[in-house]
Parts: C-alpha cells; structure tokens; sequence
C-alpha cells in the first residue's frame, strides 16, 4: 500500500496533467490540501517535494507552489527546461557556463526579442550535461529585462529556469522551436567531445512569458548520440516529443 503522501503526490500529478493546474497556475495553500486530503500539513510538504524534485512545480519561500511543467516526458506542447525534463526520467542535469558577456542587440536578436537593435544583451556559452556525460551546447541570448538576474546566477547553476523562478517569480511559459542538422565546428567539438564535423541536432528556440513577452533566443545544438525527438501523430494532437536517444 502507497504511503499517504505518495498517494496525494499522483492526484495532484493526475491533475497537472490533465491542466486542472496548467503551466503557471498556483497550487492550492498548503492548508487547503491539508483539509481536502484530511492530512497532516507535513504529509502535504512530502508530496509537494516529491513533484518539486520531478520538475513539475517550482517553489518560493513564503509562496504557493507554481506549476512549471505538465508530465514526466517532455512534450513540446509544453514548455519544459533541460534539468527539469532530466529530473522527470531521474537523470542528474548539470550545466556549466563556459563564457559570457554583454554584446550588442544583432538585428538577429533584436527581431525575436523584440528589442532596439545595439541594445547590450547578455550572450551564455553553457554546457549541457546528463550524468556527468556532456551532451548540448547553449548559446543563449537574454532580453535586456532580465540579464542582470541571469548574470548573478552560479556559473553552474543546474536549472536557469528554477532560479530564476526563485529568485525573480519568473514562468516561461510558451516556447517556438525550429529544429535542424548541423556539423559540429571546432569548438562544440571540444566541449560534446566529438570529432569535429560530427553531425548535431540544433534546436533554435525563443521564449515568451505568459503574455508574449520575449525572455530569451537560444541555438541548442544536441550531441545527436544522447537525445533524440519523436513525433506522435492523431488527429487534433501532434505533439514533438524529446527523448534520450536509443
């Protein structure tokens, strides 16, 4: 028999799923749960850890919990980070800043940011790892509004997207994916440790909040031996999957 919180931890996930909470929503207070599962607050705090460390909810000191993903395999209908689709298949991500620096807006940049062009925006080299294994180069460029929050950030700082949440409240929430092949130059050869020209999966994203506001533009480029992406075709339903490569 499940323990109680282990029982409470799969309706509240049930419910993410099925967007009772959608991408953003705040779960309900700590008490209210309590009540509705006639619990203790502490067997509600071990259930709300239990989907923390899944990467479907996302929580701030003296806050409800914020629900930051839908389900344990990332379906790009949703919008997930790379530590916390890692954290959902129990896979240890961990990320390393290999440089960064302020540079002026490209038009490049200023078009999917939204942003005047020559506006000095924060550009990150990181690395990409899953259980030790590197596996996706990032360079990632963030809009002027949130950079200096990015740029404090531990150099190897695991999930961007979860200390961002704590520190600054902020939910990405709808991503635009284009996904290519490319060869892999010098220096990615390096830092995938792959023979240069290799092949690679890019992933070139940009980021919105809630309402359209452009946080960051990325070229991801996945050494193409560690993850891979599926499609699922139905009628009124095809959502792009990303899964670690068979």
């Amino acid at each position: 028999m499940s323990a109680r919180h282990e029982q409470i931890a799969a309706e509240l996930r049930g419910a993410i799923q099925r967007e009772e909470y959608p991408v953003g929503a705040r779960l309900p207070a700590e008490t209210d749960l309590a009540a509705r599962y006639g619990v203790s607050r502490g067997t509600v705090r071990q259930a709300v850890a239990a989907l923390t460390a899944e990467g479907l909810i996302g929580s701030r000191q003296g806050a409800r919990r914020v629900v930051l993903a839908g389900r344990r395999s990332q379906s790009f209908a949703e919008l997930r980070s790379f530590a916390q689709w890692a954290q959902s298949m129990g896979r240890e991500a961990t990320g390393r800043v290999v440089a960064q620096e302020y540079r002026p807006a490209t038009p490049e940049d200023a078009a999917r940011l939204h942003l005047a062009e020559g506006v000095p925006l924060l550009n990150v080299l990181r690395l990409r790892g899953l259980d030790g294994e590197p596996v996706l180069v990032e360079r990632t460029v963030y809009a002027d509004w949130i950079s200096p929050a990015v740029e404090l950030l531990d150099p190897d700082c695991a999930s961007v997207t979860q200390r961002l949440y704590d520190e600054t409240g902020l939910v990405f929430a709808h991503g635009e994916h284009v996904i290519d092949a490319v060869s892999a130059g010098a220096r990615d050869a390096v830092l995938l440790a792959v023979r240069r020209t290799s092949p690679l999966l890019r992933v070139r994203r940009v980021t919105t909040t809630h309402d359209g506001r452009p946080v960051e533009w990325s070229d991801d480029r996945y050494r193409p031996d560690a993850v891979s992406f599926s499609v699922h075709n139905a009628i009124g339903h095809n959502p792009l999957v990303r899964t670690t490569a068979v």
